[in-house]
Order: structure tokens, then C-alpha cells, then sequence
């Protein structure tokens, strides 16, 4: 593996982690729901490296994995039609890329209840309400695929070409193909040596950007439409119509970007995008330009995430989540003036 430094915390909680994974054990790896590439990636890229020391290692996820990520998921590793079960019987269980209980959905409950060590691998900005265990935690880090690179590379670990897939997967994806302020140098260097493991870009980048249902080029077209611009504040946001997913044959999955489109817009600093979710709740995507903490707007409706990029789910209708967000956002664009 390509020596690229590791900061001396990463590799004392690689260590921590190592020493409560043995040869033989049952280990559940879960994610938030609906598991994004850098989820889904972490995952994956530690299927393979716990099965070659010798463990048992599963995928258990609340929800399905989304279908442009499936080309990385062997059959066999993917339990997520009984993740509950998986996870009451795991030794271990490790959450990958969330720190909140919450944001496990349904699994939630197991994971709490599960009398078993509970790991977590994470590269958000949140306090964490996981149940003990040993953290692989940094804000700093571009995706938690680099943090699984990181114990990898700390423990001297072999990367598979499968392995390293998996972990491109999540960088690029986070990174929106090394296109967003969190691009660092190191997670260059990080995706350099991935593609020294036989990583081929082309056919991933194909797999991820360019396999696009009809749908969800459909489905994109009818958000746009919604599209409402302030551009004396530099505020724009979209809304998702109720049965839009179910009209275009998409999942939520294929909403990943679109809020991108709003943000992309000249002048403006802060992009929204809100949908319905279930049990009556509205999810709302933060992301920002310059200056602007989409992290510390989402932490005042309890959500959470990056600086440039975070999301809450609210109660209420979308009429009155959107009055209560917007208020707030326009509040900070306004340098807190109401």
C-alpha cells in the first residue's frame, strides 16, 4: 500500500477497533438509511478486508442498497432483507459513515439493544449517540472511505482490487467527483493509490454518472420546475412534488445531486432542497458556498454534516418545514438579522 501518513489518532482508534475483531466472529456492517456511495463503499471495502483475517462479516443496512451502487456488492454479502436479525446475532456490530443512532432508521432498536461492541467509522461533525465502543471519528476527513483506508493502511491490512473499488467509490462520490471544496490533497493522494490496486476509473465513473435511468432524468426536470430563487440573499431551494419518486419509477437514491443544481446557480450561497419522507416527517438537504455552515443550520433541527453539505428530517407539513428552515436560513444569510 502506497505509505501516505496517517495522523497518530486515526491510528491508535484503527488499533482500538482491530482489538475487538477477531478470526471467526460475526460482524454486521450498517449505514444511515438510504446508504449513499460513501456508505455503501465503507461498507463494502470492509466486507472484503474483515473476511480475509478470517471473520464473518454482513451487510445490514435498514434500507436496500441503492441499484447504481450494486455493481460493488458481492451477492453473498448483502443481508439487508434481514438486517434486524443480522444484527441481533453479530459479536460486533460497525457503523460506517453516521454517528447518530437516529439516522439508522428502523435498526435503530437492535443496535441499541445489541449487548455487543458497536463501532463506529465516521467523517461527520456531530456528537455522536451510538452505544459504546471504540470510534474512528474525523470531521476532517473528505469521506469515511478514507478513514477505511486509513485502518487498512494502520494495521498493514492487504487492499483487494474489490477493496480498493469500494473505497474509490466513496471518495469520489463524496468529493462529487473531486469537484466540491472538500477535495483535499490527501484524498488525491488516497485515490492515486487506490488505482494502483487495479482500480479502472472509467468504468466506475460510467457505473456511477452515466448508467441513468430515464426516470430519473424525468424526475429531475419536474424538481427543477419548483425552483425558487432570492438572489438578493443568495438563498435558491426545490421541492420534490408528493409522488413524484412513485411517478417516475425512482427511488431517493436518484434525487442524489439535484439540490446541486439550485446551488449551482450564480450568486447564490445556500441551496435547499425538500422532500417528504415517512412518517410524515420532511427531509431537508443543506448545501452551501463560501462562507455559509450548512452543519450549524442543520444542527438547529437537530441534523448535522459537513460545512458545505448537511441534512435534517423536520415534523410538520412541507408548507410548515419550509417556513420554519427558510426563516432560519435567510436569518444567517442575513449575518443573523431576522
Amino acid at each position: 500500500m502506497q505509505s501516505i501518513p496517517i495522523a497518530a489518532e486515526r491510528v491508535a482508534a484503527a488499533r482500538q477497533i482491530a482489538a475487538i475483531l477477531k478470526p471467526g466472529q460475526r460482524v454486521a456492517l450498517t449505514t444511515h438509511v438510504n446508504a449513499d456511495g460513501d456508505g455503501v463503499g465503507s461498507e463494502v471495502a470492509l466486507w472484503h478486508l474483515l473476511r480475509a483475517r478470517g471473520l464473518d462479516p454482513v451487510i445490514a443496512n435498514s434500507t436496500g442498497i441503492p441499484d447504481r451502487l450494486g455493481f460493488l456488492v458481492p451477492p453473498e454479502a448483502d443481508a439487508s432483507d434481514r438486517a434486524g436479525r443480522e444484527i441481533a446475532r453479530a459479536d460486533v456490530v460497525v457503523v460506517v459513515d453516521i454517528s447518530d443512532l437516529d439516522r439508522l432508521g428502523d435498526l435503530a432498536k437492535a443496535v441499541q439493544e445489541r449487548r455487543a461492541p458497536v463501532a463506529c467509522i465516521d467523517h461527520h461533525v456531530s456528537p455522536g449517540t451510538l452505544p459504546d465502543g471504540p470510534r474512528l471519528v474525523a470531521p476532517e476527513a473528505t469521506a469515511t472511505a478514507e478513514l477505511v483506508y486509513d485502518l487498512a493502511a494502520a494495521l498493514e491490512w492487504p487492499l483487494s482490487t474489490d477493496a480498493a473499488r469500494a473505497l474509490y467509490v466513496g471518495i469520489l462520490t463524496d468529493t462529487g467527483g473531486f469537484r466540491f471544496s472538500n477535495t483535499s490533497a490527501r484524498a488525491l493522494r488516497v485515490a492515486a493509490a487506490l488505482l494502483e490496486h487495479g482500480v479502472e476509473p472509467e468504468s466506475i465513473y460510467e457505473a456511477i454518472y452515466a448508467s441513468a435511468p430515464e426516470g430519473r432524468v424525468r424526475l429531475l426536470a419536474e424538481v427543477l420546475q419548483t425552483l425558487v430563487v432570492e438572489p438578493e440573499r443568495g438563498l435558491a431551494w426545490v421541492t420534490v412534488p408528493a409522488g413524484a419518486l412513485e411517478r417516475h419509477d425512482v427511488t431517493p437514491d436518484d434525487l442524489d445531486g439535484v439540490v446541486e443544481h439550485a446551488r449551482s446557480i450564480a450568486g447564490v450561497r445556500l441551496a435547499l432542497l425538500f422532500r417528504q419522507i415517512a412518517n410524515g416527517r420532511i427531509k431537508v438537504s443543506f448545501r452551501s458556498m463560501g462562507s455559509v455552515d450548512s452543519a450549524a443550520l442543520a444542527q438547529e433541527f437537530d441534523g448535522g454534516g459537513h460545512h458545505k453539505a448537511a441534512g435534517a428530517s423536520l415534523e410538520g407539513s412541507v408548507a410548515e418545514v419550509q417556513e420554519r428552515v427558510l426563516r432560519a436560513a435567510r436569518r444567517r444569510l442575513n449575518g443573523g438579522a431576522a
